[in-house]
């Protein structure tokens, strides 16, 4: 089935510490706001926070697994953070198809990421292209 305007897909996931943990290990992101609970107390945080990467990276798996689908790619992306996930956070992430290019395998796609409380943490679009393999 080709993609469509108005289709929607999301995908959730529970940030653990662990997934805090190797990330840093990946990436060197050791920033005191994920690992030292003394400084982040007196933050307006209070708690430890997730690396904003693992909060894309949610979206990085629903554009490559579930819309558009596999062999697609980022061609651009345009959000922002509206509020932290904290350490043990379910977050949800949501596409929606805005548009679809007439000849292209290109996707606007608008985009938002909710914690379980319903709290909007991140909000945008992005701009997608799908591979075909022998296309």
């Amino acid at each position: 089935m080709a993609i469509q305007k108005g289709q929607r897909a999301s995908r959730s996931i529970r940030l653990t510490q662990e997934h805090v943990d190797r990330y840093a290990e990946i990436t060197g992101d050791r920033n005191p706001l994920h690992f030292d609970d003394a400084f982040v107390e007196r933050t307006k945080f209070g708690r430890r926070v997730v690396q904003g990467g693992l909060t894309t990276g949610l979206l990085h798996a629903l554009v490559a697994t579930d819309l558009p689908g596999p062999g697609t790619v980022f061609l651009s992306q345009n959000w922002k953070f509206t509020a932290p996930v904290f350490i043990g956070d379910t977050i949800t992430a949501d596409a929606e198809v805005v548009s679809v290019h007439e000849r292209k395998p290109v996707v606007q796609l608008a985009i938002e990421v909710r914690r379980g409380d319903g709290t909007v943490v991140l909000e945008g679009e992005a701009w997608c292209y799908t591979f075909t393999p022998g296309a």
